[in-house]
């Protein structure tokens, strides 16, 4: 199957015309000029805005210093491998807000209120931490000193999502120094897969809101005060479940925070030995919850001596079984993203 797409691919570039494969319309971006489109932008820039086939956007090994505007849905980005296909920018956010209104352009990947978006087999990085190694102080009007003291280990988010659901990430490596790194950002209705992937960041770099699943995955903590964060505050169902994880960084660090209504399992997870005895703990906040205090642990293991993950799932609502906690658990019938 894998060698009659690419042959496919080939017979497409030559002739610069899409084709169907396997019931998806299928693109590919090149940026030696060996596709449809030369950039990532053009061609998601392509795609209609109303009702449409499914669409594969295979995009071609190398490095893509390109800032994407996501306004589609119904489409797919596959790269070549989790490290050849990278799309990488320079930004921190605290720099950014100092030009504009609000976050919109502030990451790496930056997608709207889109639904049924599939990211695969590349890497999305925000450089800025890794480019910056000290703090500068930059020119800013949105400050009221004029002036801002820019941190290499401030906010640098990769991916960021306002009002988009329906998003699944397999095989994707989400690469930046500073905080919230990957954020899927949608209380009403967000729902996020994540299968087979490597998140690296500072404080909150892992920071889903809604409901989010990731199997498989690891986490690497550069700095900060907590490694995931969850936000459920419009419904006492939303979570953030976290099944066969891998969780490591810098000597000390702390697994996850929260300052409004959230919810965490973590199944069959692993711990560094260097992590902190901290549990996920409440941050002080001037918010109410209705719902604190929902941290739940089946079957980890790892961390350090005291080891606070002690099974407990019998105290979450429903009293839920490890085995039965998976994707459809988690987004019930409203979604079922092995079949996106």
């Amino acid at each position: 199957m894998i060698k009659t797409l690419k042959i496919l691919l080939i017979i497409a570039a030559f002739m610069h015309a899409p084709f169907v494969y396997a019931g998806k319309l299928i693109w590919k971006v090149s940026a030696s000029g060996n596709g449809q489109f030369t950039t990532i932008q053009s061609a998601i820039d392509h795609i209609p805005n109303g009702p449409h086939e499914f669409i594969s956007i295979q995009i071609e090994a190398g490095t893509y210093k390109e800032k994407l505007f996501i306004k589609k849905s119904a489409f797919e980005l596959v790269g070549a491998g989790i490290d050849k296909t990278i799309i990488t920018q320079s930004i921190a956010r605290d720099a950014w807000r100092c030009d504009h209104v609000d976050d919109w352009g502030v990451a790496t990947v930056n997608v709207d209120s889109c639904s049924k978006i599939n990211f695969k087999n590349l890497t999305i990085e925000n450089s800025y931490g890794f480019d910056h190694t000290t703090a500068i102080n930059i020119p800013c009007a949105a400050d009221t000193s004029k002036y801002k003291l820019v941190q290499p280990n401030g906010h640098q988010m990769a991916f960021r999502s306002f009002y988009a659901t329906r998003l699944k990430f397999v095989n994707c490596h989400f690469k930046a120094f500073g905080g919230d790194t990957m954020s899927p950002w949608n209380t009403t209705d967000g729902m996020f897969y994540l299968k087979d992937c490597v998140l690296e960041g500072g404080v909150d770099f892992y920071c889903p809101r809604g409901w989010a699943y990731a199997e498989n995955c690891s986490f690497l903590s550069h700095s900060g005060s907590a490694a995931i964060w969850h936000d459920g505050s419009l419904h006492e169902d939303a979570k953030t479940v976290l099944v066969n994880c891998n969780f490591n960084g810098f000597d000390g660090f702390n697994l996850g925070r929260f300052h409004r209504d959230a919810q965490f399992y973590l199944i069959k997870c692993h711990f560094a030995s260097n992590m902190s005895d901290t549990p996920i703990y409440q941050v002080k906040t001037t918010n109410t919850l209705s719902w604190p205090g929902r941290v739940y642990y089946d079957g980890c293991s790892g961390g350090n001596k005291n080891k606070f993950y002690k099974n407990n799932l019998q105290e979450a609502k429903g009293n839920p079984k490890a085995a039965e906690i998976n994707a459809a658990w988690v987004f019930g019938n409203r979604w079922n993203p092995l079949k996106q």
